[in-house]
């Protein structure tokens, strides 16, 4: 048993070393792949849910858009106008004798 000893002695640490190396690079290289492949998936995953909520963002956008046109729809209303015309404005239609026909020419 003292050969055995003495022959594990007698291997260099350059020697360990050199036989690990290409086991080491190997490992190295399966850990770099998987956090490059993680990396990639959390950020597609991150942009996903900002698209999503990008996405709802724009819808309740366009709800509001629609309900603004209405609500223009209807302060634009000629019914609406008029009303508002003889009520506050104390506003009427024009006397006959103030309306002038003009002829061109």
């Amino acid at each position: 048993m003292s050969v055995a000893i003495e022959g594990r002695r007698g291997v260099s640490f350059g020697v360990i070393f050199f036989e690990l190396l290409p086991a080491a690079l190997l490992v190295l290289m399966f850990a770099t792949v998987g956090i490059v492949h993680v990396t990639g998936r959390v950020l597609v995953v991150k942009v996903g849910y900002e698209l999503s909520r990008l996405d709802q963002t724009g819808a309740e956008l366009m709800r509001e858009h629609d309900r603004l046109k209405l609500e223009l729809a209807t302060l634009r209303s000629p019914s609406r106008l008029e009303s508002i015309a003889r009520q506050k404005l104390l506003m009427g239609p024009p006397a006959p004798s103030a309306i002038f026909h003009v002829k061109e020419g």
